[in-house]
C-alpha cells in the first residue's frame, strides 16, 4: 500500500500533537524546505525557515505549549499538492496575552504543502488566531 502525500501531511500534524521534534519531525521535510508564515497576531511581520529553523522553533514551542490538537476539517489533493483547513487548539504552559498559563488557544489555519519525493518541500501557513 503506498502513502500518498495527503496521509504523509495527516501523520505530519500527528506527529506535531505528539510533540514531535529533532530526527521524528525532521523526516517530514525535504532537506531544500521552506516555510513561509504569512503575517498573523504572534508573527505580525510573517516568517521564511529552512529546516534548521522549523526545527528550532519545534523546539521552542515545546516551552509554550503543553499540549495542541488539529482538527482537520477539508482537504484538498492534486499531485504534489495538499491544502488542509485545519481547527488548532493548544493548552499553554506560560500566559500569552490575556490567555492564562493552562489556558486554550485556538485558530484556523489554512496550510498549503508541496511535496518532492514523499516529503514536504514547502509549506505556507495562513494562521488565524482567535484573540488572546
Amino acid at each position: 500500500m503506498s502513502t500518498t502525500n495527503l496521509d504523509t501531511a495527516r501523520r505530519y500534524l500527528r506527529a506535531i500533537e505528539q510533540g514531535a521534534t529533532g530526527e521524528a519531525l525532521a523526516a517530514f521535510f525535504h532537506p531544500e524546505v521552506t516555510q513561509r508564515e504569512y503575517p498573523n497576531r504572534l508573527v505580525p511581520t510573517g516568517a521564511t525557515r529552512d529546516l534548521r529553523a522549523i526545527l528550532a522553533g519545534a523546539e521552542r514551542g515545546q516551552t509554550v505549549v503543553a499540549s495542541q490538537q488539529y482538527e482537520v476539517r477539508h482537504t484538498v489533493a492534486e499531485g504534489d499538492r495538499v491544502a488542509l483547513e485545519v481547527d488548532w487548539s493548544a493548552t499553554l504552559k506560560v500566559p500569552v496575552g490575556t490567555l492564562p498559563a493552562g489556558g486554550t488557544m485556538r485558530a484556523s489555519f489554512g496550510v498549503f504543502l508541496t511535496f518532492r519525493d514523499g516529503r514536504i518541500l514547502s509549506q505556507h501557513n495562513y494562521d488565524c488566531f482567535e484573540p488572546f
